[in-house]
């Protein structure tokens, strides 16, 4: 394992973050903000408890997990299709660095600014509402395979994409639909049996679900169910990452 290498690369893509530091960090957190006030203004008013639990502080881990979602898949995507889109991708191809030394530096860039950012919006949702978190191990565990597994599906999608705009459809038009349809907002036992079991069949549940019990001790589904769908995902996406090396695809012409 080339060490120097996966720390030149990741320093790297950390150095770019402070470098725009207004859209990277404070950018997203205002817009979470923006996101808690209004939603816990406007339905905090007429929903005062979910589960025993104060609506402003029960949509926290929802927050703080859509933006971790999209910053995963926002910071890698971008971290990988930079090169291919100024030519220096076959540079570092050609360079004396494994493809096993090269994911791990842009996805480990892109799950430390996901985890970053995750950790500043939970302290500034202190500011607005008290917080409790039972199970702090597994939150952080919950965090750290979310910006991970995620972040590779960011960097799929920055091989994938030939152009800037598609850098944009799978975060904007599928994960955050998913996001705000999967009990960011509410829980899912609030709804009526027909669409609570079309929701299960959103994965962004699990992971909501999951983060949320690690909190509060309180899940919309069972933890160990949460965490089986988020390593399915996590082997679902190295795989797809191992095929694209192993063939080239959009990487070698």
């Amino acid at each position: 394992m080339n060490l120097h290498a996966i720390l030149a690369i990741y320093r790297f893509e950390m150095a770019r973050t402070w470098r725009t530091v207004v859209q990277s960090i404070v950018s997203p957190v205002i817009s979470t903000s923006l996101y808690f006030v209004v939603f816990g203004s406007a339905i905090g008013s007429r929903i005062s408890e979910i589960d025993g639990i104060s609506y402003g502080a029960f949509i926290v881990p929802g927050l703080v997990m859509l933006s971790l979602l999209t910053q995963s898949i926002s910071n890698a995507s971008f971290g990988i299709y930079f090169p291919k889109f100024t030519g220096t991708i076959y540079e570092l191809l050609s360079a004396p660095v494994s493809y096993v030394e090269i994911v791990v530096s842009y996805v480990g860039a892109a799950a430390s600014k996901s985890i970053i950012l995750g950790l500043i919006i939970l302290l500034t949702s202190s500011l607005f509402v008290p917080l409790r978190i039972e199970h702090p191990l597994w939150m952080i565990l919950f965090l750290i395979l979310t910006a991970v597994t995620f972040s590779l599906f960011g960097f799929i999608i920055g091989i994938w994409a030939d152009n800037f705009e598609k850098l944009q459809v799978v975060p904007m038009l599928i994960i955050t639909p998913l996001t705000f349809l999967g009990g960011s907002f509410y829980s899912v036992n609030m709804l009526p049996p027909f669409w609570r079991t079309v929701t299960l069949f959103n994965p962004v549940v699990y992971l909501i679900s999951g983060f949320r019990w690690s909190f509060y001790g309180k899940a919309d589904v069972a933890i160990g169910i949460s965490l089986a769908v988020t390593a399915l995902f996590l082997a679902i996406f190295l795989a797809i990452v191992a095929w694209m090396f192993k063939t080239g695809y959009r990487l070698k012409n």
